[in-house]
């Protein structure tokens, strides 16, 4: 059973950064794609960004050019780097990873951007 794990979620204000990690179990080849997912409370989950087998990258349009999402191939974990995070970026953000036929998700870490 594949597990993702993420850590390093919390509490900043607006203006500052948070990177978020996800540990995979096993080589995130195995995956057709990667990617973090949030929450807000009352709100539809929604796709923030995503990382392909191949290396593309894809970004909703509300974190371009904030966010960067990458990979470390040798430690089976991907990052996402959160800058000039705002109030609206609050909300339980999630690991996804998707074999062919199966979507696997992680726990959610909270994060939390106070005005």
């Amino acid at each position: 059973q594949v597990q993702l794990v993420e850590s390093g979620g919390g509490l900043v204000q607006a203006g500052e950064s948070l990177r978020l990690s996800c540990a995979a179990s096993e080589s995130i080849f195995s995956f057709n794609a990667m990617g973090w997912h949030r929450q807000a409370p009352g709100k539809q989950r929604e796709l923030v960004a995503s990382i392909s087998s191949r290396g593309w990258t894809n970004y909703a349009d509300s974190v371009k050019g904030r966010f960067t999402i990458s990979r470390d191939v040798a430690k089976n974990t991907v990052s996402l780097q959160m800058n000039s995070l705002n109030p609206e970026d609050t909300a339980v953000y999630y690991c996804e990873a998707d074999s062919f036929s199966t979507a696997y998700w992680g726990q959610g870490t909270q994060v939390t951007v106070s005005s």
